[in-house]
């Protein structure tokens, strides 16, 4: 279950890169000036976007990148660009507000939680190696060096399980693959792969749970994309261009 959890984590991350490769360019945001007890003209934050009525700040998009800079299972973040942190604040949101209609089903514990950010406090390798995360005084240093504090740091590592959780329920469940799909995948994919490093493959009874989790992440993802566009599609999302106001 935890490789599967990695996994559809991993999956979740990358649907916000798929899905800005297919969106134009993000311009940065008008900024919102005119708020009571601040002095006209002040410049306190941008809007972003607008998602069913719900507003992402530029203060969000910095948030999201500095979240992912300390995820353990991400990628590389030079490829997490600013356009890609905005389109992952769209779809996190459409999910989540999806999430409301089925918050019985996913709620998180405070000991799952707590369980969680355990092992992210062992897997993480700067919190590990430069910060002694297994301390809490290493664990809230490390928090703050990423812009966060610990309150912040569980509440938005919360609402990650609960997407999870969603996507779990929503589609991994429903989904079976058939051993001949996995015996496909071996020949037509993996063995031509170790042909060409010239490497020794394993068999296949040794690898088959593993192309199974690869084949359950490449349909949930096919899946989840295609929610997400009509997410898309049944809402309203209005991403701001330069002079645009938000209403």
């Amino acid at each position: 279950m935890k490789r599967w959890f990695e996994g559809i984590l991993t999956l979740t991350l990358v649907i916000g890169y798929a899905n800005a490769q297919e969106q134009p360019s993000v311009p940065p945001s008008t900024p919102l000036t005119s708020v009571p007890g601040q002095e006209r003209g002040t410049e306190i934050d941008g809007v972003v976007a607008i998602v069913n009525g719900v507003v992402i700040l530029e203060s969000d998009v910095d948030e999201e990148r500095r979240f992912e800079a300390i995820q353990p299972y991400r990628g590389s973040s030079a490829d997490f660009s600013r356009d890609r942190a905005v389109q992952r604040l769209i779809d996190r949101t459409l999910i989540l507000q999806q999430a409301k209609l089925e918050a019985d089903q996913i709620q998180v514990s405070k000991e799952e939680l707590d369980k969680q950010i355990e092992t992210l406090r062992r897997d993480i390798p700067a919190c590990r190696q430069q910060y002694h995360c297994e301390t809490d005084d290493g664990w809230k240093q490390y928090l703050a060096a990423n812009g966060f504090n610990a309150d912040e740091f569980r509440d938005r590592w919360q609402k990650r399980m609960e997407l999870l959780r969603l996507i779990e329920i929503r589609f991994r469940n429903g989904i079976g693959i058939s051993d001949d799909e996995i015996k496909d995948y071996y020949e037509k994919t993996m063995l031509p792969e170790y042909a060409r490093q010239k490497v020794t493959p394993p068999k296949l009874e040794t690898i088959s749970k593993r192309i199974e989790e690869v084949l359950l992440q490449q349909r949930v993802g096919s899946l989840l994309r295609d929610w997400l566009q009509s997410l898309r599609a049944q809402g309203s999302v209005w991403i701001l261009r330069p002079g645009e106001v938000a209403p």
